[in-house]
């Protein structure tokens, strides 16, 4: 889901660039998932789900964790890959606390507070901290300026359905054009929490889905035992990215043509060890307030980037195109004809 930190977030950076939610992708949409954004307002809900509007449906599941703890089993699936992870999210009102915990694939641990994650891989002895500033159910819900979300998306209800032992009301979030993929989503009936999406492509085929098998609400998780979790880092090799807050005008870069509702929310670079030429890799983050796309710029590397190519994985698409003396990937949870958009649409102004 593009709900990512950032899809996102399935960095294409160099090895030296690289953070740890590209070594693990499934952690990551987990919390991406499942989170919510500290300090949003609340918008009113409608006392019953009938007629609720696209933004009221979409608020609701947004702040539906601030004053639950849960834990749970959820599984991931795009296409022929898939995975599970465990689950353990607390919030006091001010501060949101979470675990996730791999049951498939490599062991991985990321634990978070608030914006603060740390990624261990016990493996290795690895352990990857960063601060993510945009975490949650469509994290750029709020910040997205005069919330154009209704303008590109309608809503569709559907009758209640039992998830993981919970009754959930079903919505189906609709795009109302080709540039944006539409979701189902099935929100507990007393809480709003989400308990099951789908991204859902053409013709409405399920590209990729997050559900939960087994639920809990209102567990017992206690924030002062994920407190000590992640400030245990004995024994760890820690690596800590640089990110540097930067415009894509300071770094050389413009779109010489809008993308219809996505909106520049973010841009910084990373410093990455034997850079010398072409500057530290670029990430460039833009938003329609639901779908988020990423343009990653590096330098051009002849050994590395041997081709363009389009990949998909699930709901996730990327485009490559080298740019003169860079290279450029752009990546998100949209259709590949909006990423070639972005990419064609890149140039260098100096």
């Amino acid at each position: 889901m593009s709900l990512v930190l950032l899809p996102s977030t399935r960095s294409v950076l160099s090895s030296a660039g690289r953070a740890p939610l590209c070594r693990n992708r499934w952690p990551v949409a987990l919390l991406m998932v499942l989170s919510v954004v500290m300090g949003a307002p609340a918008l009113a809900q409608a006392p019953s789900s009938a007629g609720r509007s696209v933004t009221e449906w979409l608020t609701r599941m947004h702040e539906a964790s601030r004053q639950r703890a849960y834990m749970g089993t959820l599984v991931v699936s795009a296409g022929s890959a898939m995975s599970s992870s465990r689950i353990w999210h607390v919030c006091d009102g001010t501060q949101q606390m979470e675990r996730v915990e791999t049951l498939t694939g490599a062991p991985r641990t990321t634990v978070r507070r608030n914006n603060e994650v740390i990624t261990f891989a016990p493996e290795s002895k690895t352990a990857w901290v960063e601060k993510r500033e945009s975490l949650g159910l469509f994290p750029e819900l709020l910040r997205t300026p005069g919330n154009q979300i209704p303008e590109f998306y309608g809503v569709r209800e559907s009758a209640a359905e039992r998830v993981a032992g919970h009754l959930a009301d079903v919505v189906e979030i609709t795009p109302k054009d080709t540039l944006r993929f539409g979701y189902r989503i099935w929100s507990e009936k007393k809480t709003g929490l989400v308990v099951k999406m789908q991204t859902l492509g053409e013709h409405g085929a399920v590209l990729e889905q997050v559900a939960f098998t087994e639920l809990q609400l209102d567990a017992p998780v206690r924030m002062d035992k994920l407190k000590q979790l992640m400030n245990d880092t004995k024994g760890y090799e820690l690596h800590k990215p640089v990110l540097r807050k930067t415009t894509p005008e300071a770094e050389g870069w413009r779109l010489k043509e809008s993308v219809p509702g996505f909106l520049s929310m973010s841009c910084h670079t990373r410093d990455a060890e034997g850079v010398t030429v072409g500057g530290a890799p670029m990430q460039w983050v833009f938003s329609d307030g639901l779908a988020s796309v990423s343009l990653f710029v590096e330098p051009y590397d002849a050994a590395r980037h041997t081709h363009e190519k389009l990949a998909v994985m699930g709901a996730t698409h990327s485009v490559t195109r080298r740019v003169g003396g860079h290279w450029l990937t752009v990546m998100g949870e949209v259709p590949s004809a909006t990423l070639r958009r972005f990419a064609l649409a890149l140039e260098r102004t100096h």
